[in-house]
């Protein structure tokens, strides 16, 4: 299954602490929140079925603006993919904000991904695009080496 979503990536950050009380509570930060919340509402609009079970894997690619301060050249090798983003945020941070945006929605919980293939693009149309397949039970069978018997 393949899904597009029409909005800027945001990384994940630190979360935040506030006192209540004898306790602490962690928030993320309004950002990461926000984020999170447009993603779940685009995921609710393209995918209406029920959360998907079993093993995942998902392959996600990022798509992020391209800086204004670099020059026409160095635009045109970005958004052509010759020159990628390695600039933070790292994608890793991209990675687990989105996962955890899709929790209950795309699948049950973001635990169930046994395999992520993730990369960073800069474009015109900033974006994330999702594929998620479940694992096949014979794949499942094959042991960890994936060698050919």
């Amino acid at each position: 299954m393949k899904l597009t979503f029409d909005i800027e990536p945001v990384e994940q950050a630190r979360p935040r602490a506030t006192r209540m009380g004898r306790g602490i509570r962690l928030y993320d930060p309004k950002k990461v929140s926000v984020y999170k919340k447009q993603l779940a509402m685009m995921c609710k609009f393209q995918y209406k079925d029920q959360p998907l079970s079993g093993q995942l894997t998902v392959n996600l690619k990022f798509y992020r603006h391209v800086q204004s301060s670099v020059s026409k050249k160095e635009r045109k090798l970005r958004l052509i993919g010759a020159h990628r983003p390695t600039v933070k945020p790292d994608v890793d941070n991209y990675i687990k904000s989105t996962l955890d945006g899709l929790n209950g929605l795309l699948w049950e919980d973001d635990n169930q991904i046994v395999k992520i293939v993730a990369e960073k693009f800069y474009s015109d149309r900033p974006r994330i695009e999702i594929e998620v397949e479940r694992l096949e039970q014979n794949e499942d069978e094959r042991g960890g080496t994936g060698a050919k018997e």
